[in-house]
Protein backbone atom coordinates (compact mmCIF):
# COMPACT_ATOMS: atom_id res chain seq x y z
CA UNK A 1 0.00 0.00 0.00
CA UNK A 2 1.48 3.60 -0.97
CA UNK A 3 1.56 5.96 1.35
CA UNK A 4 -0.16 9.40 1.53
CA UNK A 5 1.73 12.56 -0.01
CA UNK A 6 0.86 15.25 2.86
CA UNK A 7 1.19 18.96 2.84
CA UNK A 8 2.84 20.12 6.02
CA UNK A 9 3.33 23.74 6.87
CA UNK A 10 6.70 24.20 9.24
CA UNK A 11 7.72 27.33 11.30
CA UNK A 12 11.55 26.44 12.29
CA UNK A 13 12.67 29.36 14.47
CA UNK A 14 16.47 30.18 13.78
CA UNK A 15 19.85 32.42 14.97
CA UNK A 16 19.87 35.34 12.47
CA UNK A 17 23.18 35.15 11.18
CA UNK A 18 25.06 34.23 7.53
CA UNK A 19 24.81 31.00 6.10
CA UNK A 20 21.45 29.61 8.44
CA UNK A 21 19.12 29.75 5.54
CA UNK A 22 21.33 27.86 3.32
CA UNK A 23 21.79 25.04 6.10
CA UNK A 24 17.97 24.69 6.36
CA UNK A 25 17.84 24.56 2.59
CA UNK A 26 21.29 22.11 2.06
CA UNK A 27 19.12 19.83 3.94
CA UNK A 28 16.12 19.76 2.07
CA UNK A 29 18.13 20.15 -1.21
CA UNK A 30 20.84 17.21 -0.34
CA UNK A 31 17.74 14.95 0.63
CA UNK A 32 15.80 15.08 -2.44
CA UNK A 33 13.01 16.95 -0.86
CA UNK A 34 10.97 19.60 -2.07
CA UNK A 35 10.29 23.24 -0.87
CA UNK A 36 6.67 24.64 -1.71
CA UNK A 37 6.77 27.81 -0.14
CA UNK A 38 9.52 29.61 1.91
CA UNK A 39 9.71 32.71 3.74
CA UNK A 40 12.05 34.39 6.66
CA UNK A 41 11.80 37.60 8.46
CA UNK A 42 13.78 38.84 11.68
CA UNK A 43 11.09 37.69 14.44
CA UNK A 44 13.20 38.80 17.64
CA UNK A 45 15.95 41.85 17.06
CA UNK A 46 17.40 41.56 20.65
CA UNK A 47 17.71 37.99 20.95
CA UNK A 48 19.09 37.58 16.92
CA UNK A 49 16.35 35.45 15.91
CA UNK A 50 14.86 34.97 12.47
CA UNK A 51 11.42 32.85 11.72
CA UNK A 52 11.59 30.29 8.83
CA UNK A 53 8.12 28.94 7.48
CA UNK A 54 7.90 26.37 4.75
CA UNK A 55 5.72 24.57 3.07
CA UNK A 56 6.48 21.14 1.82
CA UNK A 57 5.24 17.93 0.84
CA UNK A 58 5.69 14.40 1.60
CA UNK A 59 4.47 11.00 3.66
CA UNK A 60 3.98 11.05 7.15
CA UNK A 61 7.67 9.46 7.75
CA UNK A 62 9.58 12.12 5.44
CA UNK A 63 7.69 14.99 6.87
CA UNK A 64 9.05 13.25 10.62
CA UNK A 65 12.59 12.84 8.86
CA UNK A 66 12.28 16.71 8.49
CA UNK A 67 11.37 17.89 11.20
CA UNK A 68 13.97 15.71 13.22
CA UNK A 69 16.99 16.74 10.75
CA UNK A 70 15.86 20.38 11.67
CA UNK A 71 16.01 19.67 14.93
CA UNK A 72 19.38 18.54 14.84
CA UNK A 73 20.88 21.84 13.39
CA UNK A 74 22.81 23.60 15.51
CA UNK A 75 21.38 27.07 14.87
CA UNK A 76 17.90 25.76 15.02
CA UNK A 77 16.48 26.45 18.77
CA UNK A 78 12.67 25.46 17.80
CA UNK A 79 10.88 23.28 14.84
CA UNK A 80 7.01 23.32 14.72
CA UNK A 81 4.88 21.27 12.66
CA UNK A 82 1.52 24.21 12.26
CA UNK A 83 -0.09 21.02 10.47
CA UNK A 84 -0.10 18.89 13.05
CA UNK A 85 -0.62 21.19 15.83
CA UNK A 86 -4.35 22.26 15.34
CA UNK A 87 -5.70 24.92 14.16
CA UNK A 88 -3.69 27.91 12.57
CA UNK A 89 -3.97 30.70 10.37
CA UNK A 90 -2.33 31.38 6.80
CA UNK A 91 -2.16 33.69 4.87
CA UNK A 92 -0.54 34.50 1.36
CA UNK A 93 0.37 38.04 -0.29
CA UNK A 94 0.48 38.19 -4.22
CA UNK A 95 1.15 41.51 -6.16
CA UNK A 96 -0.83 40.58 -9.79
CA UNK A 97 -0.04 42.80 -12.91
CA UNK A 98 -3.04 42.52 -15.45
CA UNK A 99 -3.04 44.74 -18.89
CA UNK A 100 -6.18 45.32 -20.28
CA UNK A 101 -8.38 47.59 -22.08
CA UNK A 102 -12.33 47.80 -22.10
CA UNK A 103 -14.30 45.10 -21.18
CA UNK A 104 -11.65 42.77 -19.70
CA UNK A 105 -10.05 46.02 -17.53
CA UNK A 106 -13.77 46.48 -16.08
CA UNK A 107 -13.51 42.88 -15.26
CA UNK A 108 -10.35 42.74 -13.91
CA UNK A 109 -11.70 45.92 -11.59
CA UNK A 110 -15.09 43.35 -10.47
CA UNK A 111 -13.11 40.74 -9.72
CA UNK A 112 -10.41 42.29 -7.79
CA UNK A 113 -13.59 44.00 -6.13
CA UNK A 114 -14.88 40.41 -5.00
CA UNK A 115 -11.36 39.05 -4.16
CA UNK A 116 -10.96 41.85 -1.83
CA UNK A 117 -7.45 42.69 -3.98
CA UNK A 118 -6.45 46.33 -4.13
CA UNK A 119 -5.18 48.35 -6.77
CA UNK A 120 -2.03 49.97 -6.00
CA UNK A 121 -1.22 51.01 -9.11
CA UNK A 122 -2.81 52.11 -12.09
CA UNK A 123 -2.16 53.47 -15.49
CA UNK A 124 -4.26 53.36 -18.55
CA UNK A 125 -3.61 49.88 -19.91
CA UNK A 126 -2.45 48.11 -16.87
CA UNK A 127 -3.24 47.43 -13.04
CA UNK A 128 -1.27 45.94 -10.21
CA UNK A 129 -3.54 44.54 -7.87
CA UNK A 130 -2.29 43.40 -3.73
CA UNK A 131 -4.23 40.68 -2.62
CA UNK A 132 -3.95 39.17 1.02
CA UNK A 133 -5.45 35.77 1.58
CA UNK A 134 -5.34 31.79 2.01
CA UNK A 135 -2.94 29.77 -0.50
CA UNK A 136 -6.29 29.06 -2.47
CA UNK A 137 -7.84 32.51 -2.75
CA UNK A 138 -4.63 33.72 -3.92
CA UNK A 139 -4.60 30.99 -6.87
CA UNK A 140 -8.02 31.03 -7.65
CA UNK A 141 -7.45 35.19 -8.05
CA UNK A 142 -4.26 34.48 -10.24
CA UNK A 143 -6.33 31.61 -12.50
CA UNK A 144 -9.35 34.32 -13.28
CA UNK A 145 -6.65 37.44 -14.09
CA UNK A 146 -4.34 34.90 -16.56
CA UNK A 147 -8.05 34.77 -18.56
CA UNK A 148 -7.47 38.48 -18.57
CA UNK A 149 -4.51 39.18 -19.33
CA UNK A 150 -1.92 38.40 -16.69
CA UNK A 151 1.40 39.91 -17.64
CA UNK A 152 3.32 39.21 -13.91
CA UNK A 153 2.45 37.34 -10.40
CA UNK A 154 4.90 38.20 -7.36
CA UNK A 155 4.10 35.77 -4.34
CA UNK A 156 5.50 36.13 -0.86
CA UNK A 157 5.07 32.95 0.05
CA UNK A 158 3.10 31.38 3.11
CA UNK A 159 3.12 32.70 6.47
CA UNK A 160 1.40 30.73 8.94
CA UNK A 161 0.88 30.84 12.77
CA UNK A 162 -0.69 28.82 15.32
CA UNK A 163 -4.08 30.11 16.55
CA UNK A 164 -4.83 30.50 20.27
CA UNK A 165 -2.10 31.60 23.17
CA UNK A 166 -0.02 29.62 22.63
CA UNK A 167 3.87 31.20 21.15
CA UNK A 168 6.45 29.38 19.33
Amino acid sequence: MEEKIEKHTIAVLVDNEPGVLARVIGLFSGRGYNIESLTVAEVDGGAHLSRITLVTSGTRQIVEQIKAQLSRLVPVHKVRDLTDNGPRVERELALVKVAGTGEKRIEALRLADIYKADVVDATLTSFIFELTGATEHVDEFIALMSQLGMVETSRTGVLAMAKGPVGF
